[in-house]
């Protein structure tokens, strides 16, 4: 089927919201090329259980869509269409359009498969020498999309706020060496409460401004007692999703024929009560816990990873105003199989080995915040926890200055909020 084909019940597997925002834009997708729209329809198949930002953008998108495809359906509506563009649909979507795909991906059920659809093309592309073509057509449908439909900027200015270090009784070695040269290195900060303090201030700013999925909490370990209003995602608390997950794989590996893209495929198609996450959750939430265990690597074993994995897709995905992560040790490295394996051996801690993962996670989660709308009001806090040390990176902060003056973790959040 291709989508010129595309009717309304093609679409009535699809989750309730979902089926009526792609019901309502059929007239454009109809229009596209095949090559295009299954990665849309990736999206959108999604959508009841997507982060009110992710939502937005996609709305944003399809309403561009349909005013590039048919202008006269939306020329009374203007708040559902985007800004015009005097481009024609097809400089949009020429580079799509000379993509050759095989009678194959043709014949596949990419309407209710769009995901096993992307993936099959992208093994195609590549062996058929398309990948350049497709990455280029890519590349230019981006930049003109933002261009007409720019990003939205934050309600607030955004605040990152990274606590490293747990567990750690000393350490020698220059911290924040990444991040020192965008804001305040200060050496003689008072740490007691100070992660009570951090939390309080984090839970000010969410009574103060109340945003669905606008202010987080991620906790490598056990989280802290803090406002039920932040949206937590915790290690602790997940292991047994965890557990049950990592059965599956064991049982999976061991079926003959079982190789890593075949599991990764079948981890990705997994949902939250698969994985015991009751009905009674948040839907929402429980979808992205989910995806964060069977789509991201080492997040079902290492703290660390899974810390940083979570705010990288929080700030992706969700585009949070507010974000407080807080790493803690994970276990030592050792073969995968041992990781993976159903001995239950105590726990072997690495603090200092997690010290050096976080301080780098802390410097990424700084530069995936630097990608949002708004960068360059927005602000950052890095603590190794329970010392003195911070970096304090703000928009009246001048870069690549020290201070050995006493303060503390409140006054530092007032110089840079």
């Amino acid at each position: 089927m291709l989508p010129r084909d595309l009717k309304a019940e093609h679409f009535n597997r699809y989750p309730a919201e979902a089926r009526k925002l792609v019901t309502d834009y059929l007239v454009a997708l109809q229009a596209l090329p095949l090559s295009f729209v299954p990665n849309l329809l990736r999206e959108a198949i999604d959508y009841d259980f997507k982060f009110p930002a992710e939502r937005r953008a996609l709305e944003r998108e399809l309403a561009n869509l349909q005013s590039l495809i048919a202008p006269r359906s939306t020329e009374h509506s203007p708040e559902h269409a985007a800004e015009r563009s005097s481009e024609q649909p097809q400089e949009w979507f020429r580079g799509f359009a000379q993509i050759k795909l095989s009678p194959q991906l043709e014949q596949m059920d990419w309407v209710n498969s769009p995901a096993q659809f992307v993936e099959q093309l992208s093994t195609h592309l590549w062996a058929t020498h398309q990948l350049d073509a497709f990455r280029k057509a890519a590349t230019e449908y981006a930049d003109r999309l933002h261009a007409v439909v720019p990003l939205e900027p934050p309600p607030i200015p955004r605040l990152g706020i990274a606590v490293i270090g747990q567990g750690v009784s000393a350490y020698d070695e220059p911290l924040f060496r990444k991040l020192r040269p965008h804001g305040g290195y200060f050496s003689r900060v008072k740490p007691e409460g100070g992660l009570r303090l951090l939390l309080n201030a984090i839970a000010a700013r969410a009574q103060a401004h109340p945003i669905p999925y606008g202010h987080w909490y991620v906790d490598g370990g056990e989280e802290a007692e803090h406002f039920p209003a932040l949206t937590c995602v915790s290690y602790h608390a997940l292991e047994p999703v965890r557990s049950a997950l990592l059965r599956k794989m064991r049982t999976e590996i061991a079926e003959p024929g079982m190789g890593p893209e075949a599991l990764r495929t079948l981890l990705a198609q997994m949902n939250p009560v698969e994985l015991g996450l009751g009905p009674a959750g948040d839907p929402v939430l429980d979808r992205f816990r989910v995806k964060l265990l069977t789509e991201g690597s080492g997040t079902q074993i290492f703290s660390t990873t899974f810390v940083q994995w979570t705010a990288r897709e929080a700030l992706r995905r969700a585009q949070p105003c507010t974000l407080l992560v807080r790493f803690a040790p994970r276990q030592r490295q050792k073969p995968m199989n041992e990781l993976i394996s159903e001995k239950e051996d105590e726990t072997e801690l690495d603090p200092h080995g997690s010290l050096m993962d976080a301080d780098m996670g802390a410097y990424y989660n700084w530069i995936n915040q630097q990608r949002l709308s708004g960068a360059d009001q927005s602000s950052f806090l890095v603590w190794f926890e329970n010392h003195n040390e911070a970096v304090a990176i703000g928009p009246s902060m001048p870069r690549a200055t020290e201070s050995s003056t006493p303060t503390d973790l409140r006054e530092l959040l007032s110089l840079i909020t």
